[in-house]
């Protein structure tokens, strides 16, 4: 609670020393009494809102603060409504006198105050205004600042109301073609070292990690002593792990969180178990930490299996130095190495690696189809060279690869890769 006079309060006070000092000066007991009553106003005022708030603190109002959309992605725009309701009769008297105003972070207002309207009723008053995303991330929004001044005008008091709400700004994304033609389908049993199956199994393939167990063919599952699953289209699907390399440059780590995401967005669209592989999540271990093991999101789960894919790249931070963030891929790619997730489909969105970098990247491309964009961070003038040369070495290592530039547009990426199927 902050209590600070008003101009008028200022001046009242001013007014009242000067004439209780010259009422002193000339002895004239007229202007000390005008000096004192002049005086007396303000500091009245402020006693009885120090009593007064002591008496009803924030009791009988309840604040409710509700976001459309949340989470929003980066670049919308959502709306607020914060409804402030009277539950008591002395509540519905301290709504009356109070004005309002919002605080959020400047990652939501862009750093301008926040327009708002404001509606009121009897027993509540609403504040509606909007906000726009400009970064991914989670932001604060609130709490509530309620501003009142006393009935003549020369004290105003000023506290928060409610609690503070946290906006999940998810990553802009855009819909990528399914590759349907070029990456689904059953996999190659050679490279998933699966048994050839009897003519009586001739539908049937070992179980993985993801599949419907609804699907299991538990008689041939019993007879040949391992889970054997029904195969067709969606059954087929392969697992995909879309793997971030998160650069220093800010604006080069959205990029690539966006093209990711999408990419992810457009495989679960698919039909596919996708997960994402990454470093550099914030959390309770500090800025940097992996999340070992990341589990498999399914398309059957419905409209929150994408809110859960998105959900994962809130917390990602970029690395600090080139160092950290090759030392941040290294720790997802060992992720990708003991999750036994051979024959699974591997994206990779990177900048350029060092020899230990790519060498982690072929050493995947051994047991998994990989397949990476390679992207030029713009650093230094050799930048795009050494993508180049990042391209070039995960090509003969087995990768599928196309090279981009930071920026540029996420579905002309995602054809160019495609193309390098063909």
């Amino acid at each position: 609670m902050r209590r600070r006079p008003t101009a008028r309060g200022w001046a009242l006070a001013a007014a009242g020393v000067i004439a209780l000092q010259t009422g002193i000066g000339l002895g004239s007991l007229d202007l000390v009494r005008i000096g004192i009553l002049l005086l007396a106003v303000p500091v009245t005022a402020f006693l009885a809102e120090v009593l007064l708030d002591a008496v009803r603190g924030r009791r009988g109002l309840e604040v409710h603060r509700e976001v459309r959309p949340d989470p929003v992605h980066a670049g919308q725009d959502a709306d607020v409504l914060v409804d402030i309701r009277a539950t008591d009769r002395a509540g519905r008297a301290r709504l009356a006198g109070l004005r309002f105003s919002e605080q959020a972070a400047v990652e939501l207002s862009g750093g301008r105050a926040l327009r708002a309207r404001v509606a009121r009723r009897a027993d509540h008053a609403t504040v509606r205004y909007p906000v726009r995303a400009t970064q991914r991330g989670r932001w604060p929004l609130g709490p509530l600042v309620v501003t009142r001044t006393d009935t003549f005008g020369v004290v105003r008091s000023r506290t928060t109301l409610g609690a503070e709400s946290q906006v999940a700004v998810w990553p802009a994304v855009v819909a990528l073609p399914a590759p349907s033609d070029v990456l689904v389908g059953e996999p190659d049993r050679v490279a998933l070292g699966a048994r050839t199956p009897s003519t009586d199994d001739a539908n049937l393939r070992d179980y993985r990690e993801g599949d419907d167990l609804r699907r299991v063919h538990w008689t041939s599952s019993a007879r040949r002593g391992t889970m054997l699953v029904r195969s067709d289209e969606r059954a087929g699907m392969r697992p995909v792990s879309v793997l971030l390399d998160l650069p220093v440059r800010s604006a080069a780590t959205e990029w690539t969180i966006s093209l990711a995401a999408s990419i992810a967005l457009a495989m679960l669209d698919s039909g596919h178990p996708v997960r994402l592989a990454a470093s550099g999540f914030r959390g309770a271990s500090g800025v940097g930490a992996t999340r070992d093991s990341a589990p498999y999101v399914h398309a059957r789960q419905g409209p929150e299996s994408r809110a859960a894919l998105l959900d994962l790249t809130l917390d990602l931070v970029p690395a600090r130095t080139s160092t950290d963030a090759e030392a941040a891929l290294l720790d997802a790619v060992r992720v990708l190495d003991t999750s036994a997730a051979a024959g699974e489909i591997v994206v990779a969105v990177v900048g350029p690696l060092s020899p230990a970098g790519c060498a982690a990247l072929a050493h995947v491309a051994d047991v998994a189809q990989g397949w990476a964009v390679v992207r030029a961070d713009g650093r230094h003038a050799g930048d795009a060279r050494d993508a180049h040369h990042t391209a070039t070495v995960l090509r003969r290592s087995g990768w599928r690869v196309a090279e981009a530039t930071t920026g540029e547009s996420l579905v002309e990426c995602w054809l160019r890769l495609l193309g390098s199927a063909r």
